[in-house]
């Protein structure tokens, strides 16, 4: 709770600094207490033993016995050689009530410049829906743009298109060369194409690529022969700049990003800027990039006259040679990524990207090649894949669940909710409940997991509609909402702080959370940790409930202004919360 840290910080730097022990020392210990029972911020003493030749005990004790009493603490103990503080709930309040907790966008309006972040996520090959697996990469990114936002920085969301990999020649190959009948028929053995998606041109055009991919496996020798040389053409072409393959490729692929980005879209997903990985071969970045790499003195060359970087030599363990040149003068994907980095550092200041686990050999090649070039290493949120009860999803394959499908899904589960709870709404009314509703639970399913724990996705837990879902934090803000309107029509009373020992349990647990709520928002993301914003917000949801039992706003036909103060601090704090977890604040539920 660092507003409790700036008020006794001082203190503890007086009476440590008579006792011999510098700021350096101690100021890194001082930190939350891991159980509420234990107070609020807590100092392990055990460091400072062989320095004051004591006890860690009788340190902490001496400590509890001069700290002074002051108005921002309640109690302060020692117990086991932690010196533990307890915030005073009646300072909580005054510190709520005196705006010292900023709400959302109120960080843009207080003095703060915030970061210039741009933040790099999803770039999934357009080569067919999303799946529950993609859409990994793409939920994690975009809650971090809105974190990063809702804390004040300048952000820029941005979207790598890979325009020029095999498989967008792979794509762009099929729909030239295969019908519509060899398509159903090399496909025959699988699920027919949903008629819901007659008309998404992803969900189209991956059953071309699909049946490429057949194809190349099952053909005669000679047809698979024909078919890699035709492929390896188009690709070759596209990656030494070939403006007439490279358009071939785009109109291939567009429709394709285009039904990709309606789908995100449904999940309030959007990006600011798209960058083409061709324009660096384009615009002559990556030839006079490969030039620069052949100088550096680490370059080699290999006897088919690749040319790679011997990162062994940078400390690189495992696979240390970095190609970026094949022996026909081509870049590869690698090589194009680190002149991509180059040009970003060129946009801004920090850098984050998002990428799956796959991806960390060639992050570590592509950040030692950028600092052997004498440029920054990106921050990288690395995340574990979403796999299905019986194996990973993959495209290629076709065993995958399409979040599109998963979207229409949670939008009829929560209509059934919503309609049986609601019967008196309208059709319009709780189709836009469930649509909220629905695409929330996806959201948040994915997001409360820590990024570097996989998991296996499970539809009844996606969209459940119990606590530990975002459905129970909409609640508690629909609730606040309610509360809110009714007390518009009513007389309130002044607002009074009540007496710590009138303060019920829920009241001081909302105090406390509220007071902690910026530095949750803050640890994630400078830590890119999403799931302890959304594990934080869970908690804040129920600590409303808890005040909702105990402090009644209206009572007898009038406001306590205290308790509709609080509650409306907290409605605002739910609100914002919710729209940096990517959910939508809906009013009435």
């Amino acid at each position: 709770m660092k507003l409790l840290r700036a008020e006794i910080s001082p203190h503890l730097e007086a009476i440590l600094s008579q006792m011999g022990v510098d700021k350096a020392a101690w100021d890194p210990l001082l930190q939350p207490s891991r159980e509420a029972s234990q107070g609020d911020l807590t100092l392990p003493c055990f460091p400072f033993a062989s320095i004051l030749k004591k006890a860690p005990q009788a340190i902490s004790d001496d400590l509890a016995e001069q700290f002074p009493s002051i108005e921002a603490l309640l109690n302060v103990s020692s117990v086991n050689g932690y010196l533990n503080f307890t915030a005073n709930p009646e300072w909580l309040a005054d510190s709520v009530l005196s705006n010292q907790v900023d709400v959302g966008s109120a960080l843009k309006n207080s003095g703060r410049t915030g970061e210039n972040v741009l933040i790099e996520h999803t770039s999934a090959n357009p080569n067919g829906p999303f799946h529950v697996g993609r859409a990994r990469n793409a939920i994690l990114g975009d809650t971090l743009v809105r974190l990063h936002r809702l804390h004040g920085d300048d952000v820029r969301a941005e979207y790598y298109v890979d325009d020029m990999g095999k498989q967008v020649g792979v794509l762009a190959w099929a729909l030239e060369n295969l019908s519509e009948d060899e398509v159903n028929e090399l496909l025959s053995d699988r699920e027919p194409p949903s008629e819901r998606w007659l008309t998404k041109a992803d969900h189209q055009r991956v059953r071309w690529y699909q049946a490429a991919q057949v194809l190349r496996k099952d053909a005669d020798e000679d047809r698979k022969a024909q078919i890699e040389n035709e492929i390896g053409t188009l690709v070759h072409a596209s990656e030494h700049g070939d403006l007439g393959v490279l358009e071939s490729f785009e109109s291939a692929y567009t429709p394709v990003l285009d039904g990709m980005l309606a789908t995100l879209s449904r999940l309030g997903i959007s990006y600011d800027t798209f960058t083409k990985e061709s324009r660096f071969v384009v615009d002559g970045t990556v030839a006079d990039l490969m030039s620069t790499l052949d100088a550096l003195e680490i370059a080699g060359t290999a006897d088919n006259g690749a040319g790679f970087l011997d990162l062994g030599q940078r400390g690189l363990k495992g696979k240390t040679e970095f190609f970026y040149r094949r022996g026909d003068g081509s870049s590869l994907y690698a090589t194009r990524d680190v002149a991509y980095h180059m040009w970003k550092w060129g946009e801004s200041n920090r850098l984050v990207n998002v990428l799956g686990e796959d991806h960390k050999l060639q992050a570590k090649q592509v950040g030692l090649t950028l600092e052997e070039l004498n440029q920054k290493r990106p921050e990288v949120l690395f995340y574990s894949f979403i796999k299905l009860p019986e194996g990973k999803m993959s495209t290629r394959r076709g065993n995958v669940v399409f979040m599109d499908d998963l979207l229409e899904e949670a939008h009829a589960q929560a209509s059934a909710v919503v309609r049986e709870l609601r019967p008196e709404y309208d059709d319009e009314k709780v189709a836009k409940i469930a649509e909220a509703v629905g695409t929330a639970a996806v959201r948040f399913n994915i997001i409360k997991v820590s990024p570097e724990k996989g998991f296996t996705f499970r539809w009844e837990e996606a969209l459940a509609f119990e606590a530990g879902s975002a459905p129970f934090i909409m609640y508690a803000h629909t609730r606040a909402c309610s509360i809110s309107k009714r007390a518009g029509t009513l007389p309130t009373s002044p607002v009074q702080c009540p007496s710590v020992e009138s303060m019920p349990e829920g009241l001081v647990e909302l105090l406390r959370l509220m007071c902690t709520h910026n530095d949750v928002l803050e640890r994630s993301v400078r830590e890119q940790k999403a799931h302890l914003f959304a594990l934080h917000m869970l908690e804040l949801a129920n600590a409303y409930n808890g005040f909702y039992r105990d402090c009644p706003v209206v009572r007898d036909g009038e406001v306590d202004g205290f308790a509709f103060s609080i509650s409306e601090m907290a409605r605002e704090l739910m609100r914002s919360g919710l729209e940096g977890l990517g959910i939508t604040p809906i009013e009435e539920m």
